[in-house]
C-alpha cells in the first residue's frame, strides 16, 4: 500500500520525494497537523465504491500504525486510547491509501472494508438522514457481535 505521499507502508516516513536541502518535490511527505489535542479527524471511504463510511479521529500513533500494518487505526476519544478497526468486531479496513486535504489537517484512509462500518450494524455510519429516514443496508447485528 501506499499513501499519497508516495511512501509505501512501513516506510520509515522519510519519504521518496525530499531533496535534502529543504525544498521538496510533489513526492515529499505531507506534515500532518494534528492540532492542538494531538487529533486530526479521518474519515474512512470505501476504496471501490466510494460509499464515505465512518469519521473517527487519529493521532501520530494511530496514523503511523495504520501505515505500519496496512490495518485502520484510529484514537477514541471517549476511552482514550489507540484501537484497530475490527479488533473486536471482525470488521476490519484494509487501508489501500491514505490522502491528506490540502491544509493537511483531514486524512481520508481508502479502504477495503470487511463486514459493517458502524458500530450500530450498518455498512456506513451514515446510514440516515438528517429527517431520521434510514437510507443505509444493516450488515450485522451488534447484539450477536458485541456481546
Amino acid at each position: 500500500m501506499s499513501d499519497t505521499t508516495g511512501a509505501d507502508v512501513g516506510d520509515d516516513g522519510a519519504g521518496e520525494g525530499a531533496t535534502g536541502d529543504g525544498a521538496t518535490d510533489e513526492m515529499a511527505e505531507v506534515a500532518v497537523d494534528f492540532g492542538d489535542d494531538g487529533l486530526v479527524p479521518a474519515v474512512a471511504q470505501d476504496a471501490e465504491t466510494g460509499e464515505v463510511l465512518m469519521l473517527a479521529y487519529a493521532n501520530r500513533e494511530a496514523l503511523d500504525e495504520t501505515r505500519a500494518t496496512g490495518r485502520a487505526h484510529y484514537y477514541s476519544r471517549s476511552r482514550d486510547e489507540l484501537w484497530e478497526k475490527g479488533a473486536t468486531s471482525g470488521h476490519t479496513q484494509a487501508v489501500r491509501e491514505i490522502r491528506v486535504d490540502c491544509d493537511a489537517d483531514a486524512l481520508l484512509y481508502r479502504v477495503e472494508q470487511t463486514g459493517g462500518a458502524c458500530h450500530t450494524g450498518f455498512r456506513s455510519c451514515f446510514y440516515r438522514t438528517i429527517d431520521g429516514e434510514t437510507v443505509g443496508e444493516r450488515a450485522f447485528d451488534p447484539d450477536a457481535v458485541y456481546e
